[in-house]
């Protein structure tokens, strides 16, 4: 084995841990949605090759609004997917689009594109 093959080998490997790093590394602590004055939590999200942010906290049994604007046009990126509360929606590129929820039970939900590449997550406490 020549030492090229070696170099080639070891950059294949970096690239590899850094993509798994990525999709399934540790997620940062979240940033808290802020309470409105009408009673809604809410929390804008930037939709530009992932989330961000992609940790939303929020308190349940009160209501949610979820801004998400895509600044990408990524085929990916086209709707944003909440499985658990069997909400979906569309999100045409340069355009701010509200998802609203009602958290009710404690715990951790994930929201992801269709395609469950770009991953985010709603802790409610």
């Amino acid at each position: 084995m020549s030492a090229t093959d070696i170099v080639v080998i070891l950059v294949g490997a970096v690239i590899v841990v850094g993509i798994a790093w990525f999709f399934w590394g540790p997620r940062r602590a979240g940033t808290r949605a802020s309470l409105t004055s009408t009673g809604y939590q809410e929390a804008m999200v930037l939709v530009k090759g992932g989330y961000t942010p992609d940790v939303i906290v929020v308190q349940r049994g009160k209501p949610v609004r979820i801004h998400f604007r895509r600044e990408e046009t990524a085929a990916c990126s086209e709707m944003v997917v909440f499985a658990d509360f069997g909400k979906s929606a569309r999100l045409p590129a340069g355009e701010t689009v509200t998802v609203e929820l009602l958290p009710e039970e404690p715990g951790e939900y994930d929201f992801t594109c269709q395609m469950g590449m770009l991953r985010g997550k709603l802790v409610v406490e």
